[in-house]
């Protein structure tokens, strides 16, 4: 059978899975599965709560049917599994989903078929982990009844510019023949173009080692502030200066957070512990990284302290609580641990966010949104997040927003001008 008449199965219909549904379904028979319903009758009703596709979007995929029947997958030869991939409590991999999908699609894996993964995974993963549940649960043989390959997502969640179509796709496939035919499957909506990787293991390095470069270079950056900050020294003065020059690298101090960076390089020690080597630079940026909301926290309330504040009894306004600006995403956020930082010091704490989903950050972290204005009045300001609707706002509304006479506001992003954040009235600090 001809790839192009394969039916091709999404599974897990998140902020990956879904634009790969949608393009696929543009062009052939396409199921997207999810185990959640709700999901579902969102989706059919043209409503995507990630804001990754739009109703529009989801109307031109005339070949895509959704679906939570698992029964549906019976009928498809392709499965392009997109479940998420976290760590556990102590930063070791949480391979659970992964697991769970590959257990339902081997309960329906066919001679012929092939299972493409695209969660970000250590080296090795698909075909030490994955393999063997397909294997078991149906009773094939790996690369006799059935092939697998890997292609791994390079999805920016909230990017409207390099969207799925315009970056390129790096593609691999258990043998030879399967890496060419999954090569030509991705080639078919990828105007960006392919990188045929030489090993499904290759596929899986390099998807990781992308987010952990971004990792460690934001944590030099995140290191240099705090010894910036003990040498009175504005970081992004610094950083501004050392940026004339034509090959600095443009990298911004800030919290770590999201679905990839802050998680991706826990999958790549992992696997390099299991063989033997212990990671140094790798984890000292993780460490570096994860202790910037302490750090941030407490010179906020230094700074609270010395301006007579008192902290016990203050409250702090949160601006922000998503992973990045102009996105609804909130996972793996490092603004929640800034929230637990500032109510350990027994602060009051208000968050609000005009992108993040109410319903899903009170299920996600037990945390209720709400107002900060100039009638909804906070002690003390950190705004978070870069969202276009914190962005436009002056130093005077931002004044305005905050009681007493000697405010503190953490500008986390570097949104606004010091000078004339000062010239309001407010004690700044920024990373």
């Amino acid at each position: 059978m001809d790839i192009t008449e394969k039916k091709i199965a999404v599974i897990g219909l998140g902020y990956v899975g879904l634009p790969l549904a949608v393009e696929f379904g543009k062009h052939r028979p396409t199921l997207g599965f999810d185990i959640n319903q709700l999901r579902i009758k969102d989706l059919e009703s043209g409503i995507d709560r990630t804001l990754e596709v739009n109703q529009e979007g989801i109307n031109a995929a005339i070949h895509l049917k959704f679906s939570s029947d698992a029964e549906a997958l019976r009928a498809c030869k392709i499965f392009v599994i997109t479940v998420p991939t976290p760590i556990d409590n102590v930063k070791r991999p949480d391979l659970e989903p992964l697991i769970k999908a590959s257990e339902t699609v081997g309960k329906y894996l066919k001679a012929g078929d092939i299972v493409i993964y695209e969660s970000t995974v250590f080296p090795g993963c698909t075909e030490e982990v994955c393999v063997p549940v397909l294997e078991r649960l149906s009773d094939l043989t790996f690369n006799k009844d059935f092939f697998c390959g890997y292609s791994p997502e390079r999805i920016n969640p909230g990017d409207k510019v390099n969207t799925l179509t315009k970056i390129k796709k790096i593609t691999s496939g258990s043998t030879p023949e399967i890496s060419t035919e999954i090569d030509d499957l991705y080639k078919s909506i990828i105007t960006a173009g392919t990188f045929q990787a030489s090993s499904i293991k290759v596929a899986e390095a390099a998807k990781v080692i992308e987010n952990t470069q971004r990792d460690l270079n934001i944590a030099l950056v995140n290191e240099l502030s705090v010894i910036f900050g003990r040498l009175e020294i504005d970081t992004l003065d610094v950083l501004e200066a050392a940026g004339s020059k034509w090959n600095f690298l443009p990298f911004r101090p800030g919290l770590v957070g999201g679905h990839c960076i802050g998680i991706d390089p826990y999958y790549l020690t992992h696997k390099a512990e299991q063989v033997g080597y212990n990671p140094q630079v790798i984890l000292a940026g993780r460490r570096i990284n994860d202790n910037m909301a302490h750090y941030m926290v407490k010179k906020v309330v230094q700074k609270m302290l010395k301006n007579g504040i008192d902290v016990t009894n203050a409250s702090v306004g949160v601006m922000g609580i998503t992973f990045k600006e102009n996105c609804p995403d909130i996972r793996n956020s490092k603004i929640v641990d800034v929230i637990s930082e500032l109510e350990n010091w027994g602060i009051n704490v208000v968050v609000t966010d005009p992108w993040a989903d109410p319903r899903e950050v009170k299920e996600t972290y037990n945390i209720t949104l709400n107002k900060i204005s100039n009638k909804h009045k906070v002690d003390s300001l950190i705004v978070a997040v870069g969202h276009s609707e914190f962005r436009c706002l002056s130093p005077e509304v931002l004044r305005g927003y905050c009681k007493g006479s000697s405010p503190v506001i953490a500008d986390v992003k570097s949104l606004y001008n010091k000078k004339d954040l000062v010239d309001c009235g407010l004690s700044v600090f920024r990373l």
